[in-house]
């Protein structure tokens, strides 16, 4: 009797002795810190189609997974696996356990982007600095930019499609897609130009396309704010009277030449419809992505009659405005004569 009390005895113990073991190997492979990232918070990016393989091989470029047999056993065990992996941005904490990072990385708890674009001249620039930040590449985002059937339904064109696109920053998943990012801008653009700023451009009167335009060659003309509303009326005033606007800007747009200090006789010879100097009215579309000042500077125009603009001797960014073209020469004059003697050419 005694004999089998004892057997009955280490039978418990043993009994209780596994279940600490494995107790304490699932509190281990659970709830155990097992990411090291030396106290940063990183970000990790899963593509479709990766494996749990490919997932921890994309962790361990940025981080380290200090043990993988417990991440696989606990992927495993919350049916994490290959083809149920979630494309993603995610971060990554120090001292994450397997158990906080797979559950975030299962259900596709993303950490949104915050998307820029700014100082943007190209439709290629643009897709380009749109594709480093969302998972859509340059290639798909510049298709949409040229593709005519997509676009009209937006009452957009080739021309005009990055009128859609008002600089600031946006929260969107990296996973978004170029149809996505339509989506996404052509919302931000209707909460932007509101029943307010509609009813100005009427009565410009500018289509939103028009004077995003303009603000756009208002922008390149001067970074000195104060004078942005200034020089919109005065192109508002030439567009009234017919006039050619000879915005300086279109023709380093229409040469591609966008470094050029001082314009000569070959940026005017271009043949293009961005060239004001030869053609009449507006170009067919945006010389740069305009930022919401310069579009906000047209809309709120100052009423004016400036009729003619050069920059000012100084160098300081700012310009001399004239009504009178013979005033007008004087200062075009004293400009040059000063862009002769810093030997700017």
């Amino acid at each position: 009797m005694i004999k089998k009390s004892k057997i009955l005895i280490s039978l418990i113990i043993t009994i209780l002795a596994i279940v600490l073991v494995s107790g304490s190997i699932f509190f281990y492979s659970f709830l155990i810190p097992n990411v090291r990232t030396n106290d940063r918070d990183l970000f990790v990016y899963i593509y479709p189609n990766h494996t749990v393989n490919q997932v921890i091989n994309e962790i361990d470029k940025i981080a380290k997974i200090k043990n993988h047999f417990t991440f696989n056993l606990v992927a495993k065990a919350l049916k994490y696996t290959d083809g149920k992996v979630r494309a993603g941005r995610y971060e990554i904490s120090d001292g994450m356990s397997n158990l906080t990072l797979i559950r975030k990385l299962r259900n596709g708890e993303q950490t949104p982007v915050k998307l820029t674009f700014n100082n943007i001249r190209t439709k290629e620039q643009l897709a380009v600095r749109l594709s480093e930040q969302i998972i859509a590449d340059s290639l798909s985002i510049i298709t949409l930019l040229n593709d005519t059937n997509y676009l009209k339904p937006l009452n957009l064109t080739p021309e005009t499609a990055i009128t859609i696109f008002v600089p600031d920053t946006y929260q969107m998943y990296w996973t978004t897609d170029a149809k996505s990012l339509f989506q996404k801008m052509e919302k931000e653009y209707h909460a932007f130009w509101n029943e307010q700023r509609l009813t100005k451009a009427k009565q410009i009167p500018l289509t939103p396309q028009e004077v995003v335009t303009l603000a756009s060659i208002v922008e390149e003309e001067s970074r000195y704010q104060p004078e942005l509303s200034t020089i919109a009326g005065l192109y508002i005033n030439r567009l009234r009277k017919g006039m050619k606007l000879q915005a300086d800007p279109t023709l380093k747009y229409a040469s591609l030449d966008f470094k050029a200090q001082r314009l000569v006789e070959s940026h005017i010879k271009v043949d293009s419809p961005y060239n004001t100097y030869h053609v009449y009215g507006l170009p067919p579309g945006p010389i740069r992505i305009a930022s919401k000042n310069a579009i906000d500077a047209v809309l709120n125009y100052a009423h004016c009659d400036y009729l003619f603009m050069c920059a000012k001797e100084t160098f300081d960014g700012t310009h001399n405005f004239e009504v009178s073209y013979t005033e007008h020469l004087k200062n075009a004059r004293r400009y040059q004569q000063a862009l002769n003697q810093r030997n700017i050419k």
